[in-house]
């Protein structure tokens, strides 16, 4: 009998309340089974118990935390031990209930059993507790065993409380206030659980969307495949690094979990208006490029123009030969073998300009518009310049592959992005992700894009992932037009562009003096391009 006073039985209940509490605040899965089951001890002076939890496909009872306080006995939960001990199945193999354990049958019955003396108890089995008693010398007596039940009634875990103790250590069975105060707690417990459940179902569920807009967007382009996925990556190295940082302009600048997260989830849909984007423009991989590469019209017109000039030698030839005049065909020949080399060597000019680059200097742009005035005749019998004004504008393109307007549809995708995610009702800890994510193409200077911001007017995180989206594209082996740069080789323009003004500089000496840029490196460069960077060669650094 228990002898516990109405005062104590009143402390008792208030300690039920605050660990209710504990439970309500908990975010973490284990730590939240263990506050369930150590409570639960500490209510009832149990010695020990077991929680279990129900799997995922309701077969079977799965060991979750186990605690005894007099062995110094402790596994799962925060301990980081596993348990090694098998699941209860909770049907037998003819699909009838297994209610022959008391575990299981508290989880298959959805009852409440006690049980004073596990040795003298003839109804459930207890051969396994017998078991565990010869290996380490206890003696496993009374039991308490209570499932908890979710929202929709449906049995998720069992508590199974033992030994209860008396204030001088003598176990004890479990009485009836015992029972009243874990059924409480186990109601409050269940609750806990389930919303724990809920909301990481529902984090799972957002993350993996996230995650899956990315992934469609990388798998829309060949040429831009695994950007949305390692710019997150990037940008969480980088800004641990700057938060481990414990001098200079970043010595206050600390990043929580919640803050990890934030920025995680804007890294991962820093680029989701791309899903508005024109595969043809994305895909643009020559200058030329538009549903098919027309370079390939460019080869069918020189094949023209060299047609022409052999028919036109051969009557040239024909009639100096009618007219006895054999210089003239000798001349002839010489000028169509002339010709002959100009054309080849035009065309081969072309398609290198096609190919496109970091750069095309203006002697070059106007080689184009002098090729562009040959003429030539089309499928309809009419004479026309070799180029249209269309091929010209887009051969004639300074850096890259794309045009101005097609520059502009692209950059377009930044501006649909900070709309996407400023529509998105974004709970408290994550109202900075348009912020994070609509900032990366910004300048120091005020002179980035969308909305002209300066250095004072983005947030650290901005800034970090505009670096770290600069570094990735710099490095990425998969752009149309240019192969992954060397570290050196990057980083070199990466100081020219802090120097204009472009990205942060004390951002960008923290990048490159704590080795962010060879840490990324090594996990996804080729080993070709990891090469040995000079510092001092870095435009902008001074030691």
């Amino acid at each position: 009998m228990d002898s516990r006073s109405p005062d104590q039985l009143l402390a008792r209940m208030a300690r039920l309340n605050a660990i209710g509490v504990a439970l309500s605040a908990e975010k973490d899965i284990d730590r939240l089974l263990e506050t369930i089951l150590l409570g639960a001890r500490e209510i009832t002076g149990a010695d020990g118990g077991t929680l279990y939890t129900v799997s995922d496909d309701g077969e079977s009872l799965n060991f979750a935390i186990i605690h005894t306080e007099s062995l110094g006995f402790a596994m799962g939960g925060s301990t980081g031990r596993d348990i090694p001990f098998e699941p209860l199945p909770l049907y037998r193999e003819d699909g009838s209930p297994n209610d022959g354990m008391v575990a299981t049958c508290a989880a298959v019955r959805g009852i409440t059993i006690a049980t004073p003396d596990a040795y003298a108890e003839q109804a459930y089995d207890f051969t396994g507790t017998r078991a565990f008693d010869r290996q380490t010398g206890y003696r496993s007596t009374s039991f308490l065993t209570v499932p908890l039940r979710d929202h929709e009634d449906a049995i998720i875990a069992v508590l199974q409380l033992l030994n209860k103790q008396d204030d001088d250590g003598r176990v004890i069975p479990f009485d009836a206030d015992d029972r009243q105060l874990v059924e409480s707690l186990a109601s409050q417990a269940a609750v806990a659980l389930t919303n724990r459940h809920l909301i990481d179902d529902l984090q799972r569920l957002f993350e993996s969307f996230i995650e899956l807009i990315a992934g469609a967007i990388d798998a829309k382009s060949p040429y831009t495949g695994g950007h949305c996925r390692r710019v997150p990556e990037l940008t969480l190295m980088f800004a641990d690094t700057c938060a481990r940082v414990q001098h200079g302009p970043l010595a206050d600048f600390t990043m929580s979990e919640a803050d990890r997260y934030e920025l995680k989830i804007a890294g991962w849909l820093h680029d989701c208006g791309k899903v508005t984007t024109p595969e043809h423009v994305v895909d643009k991989s020559t200058k030329l490029e538009t549903i098919f590469d027309r370079v390939h019209l460019l080869d069918t017109r020189f094949e023209v123009l060299k047609r022409d000039a052999r028919i036109a030698y051969l009557q040239r030839r024909f009639d100096a030969l009618e007219s006895g005049n054999p210089a003239d065909a000798t001349d002839a020949a010489a000028e169509y073998t002339t010709l002959l080399a100009e054309l080849d060597a035009e065309r081969e000019f072309l398609r290198t300009c096609n190919i496109g680059g970091e750069f095309m200097d203006e002697a070059a742009r106007q080689r184009v518009r002098d090729i562009a005035t040959r003429r030539w005749i089309g499928p309809d019998g009419a004479e026309q310049p070799l180029l249209t004004e269309d091929e010209v504008y887009n051969l004639t393109i300074p850096k890259g592959t794309l045009t101005p307007e097609e520059r502009a549809i692209i950059n377009r995708h930044i501006d649909v992005t900070i709309e996407m995610l400023e529509a998105l009702p974004f709970p408290k800890g994550l109202q900075r992700v348009p912020e994070f994510a609509g900032g990366h193409h910004e300048r120091m200077d005020g002179k980035g894009y969308p909305r002209g911001l300066t250095r004072e007017q983005l947030s650290v995180q901005a800034r970090i992932m505009g670096i770290a989206d600069i570094f990735e594209a710099l490095t990425a082996r998969d752009r149309p037009y240019k192969e992954g740069k060397k570290l050196s080789e990057t980083l070199h323009i990466m100081g020219r562009m802090m120097q204009d003004g472009h990205i942060d500089p004390d951002l960008f000496r923290v990048f490159v003096e704590e080795g962010v840029h060879r840490a990324y490196a090594e996990r996804f460069l080729e080993p070709a391009q990891i090469d040995e960077v000079d510092w001092a060669a870095i435009p902008g650094f001074e030691h």
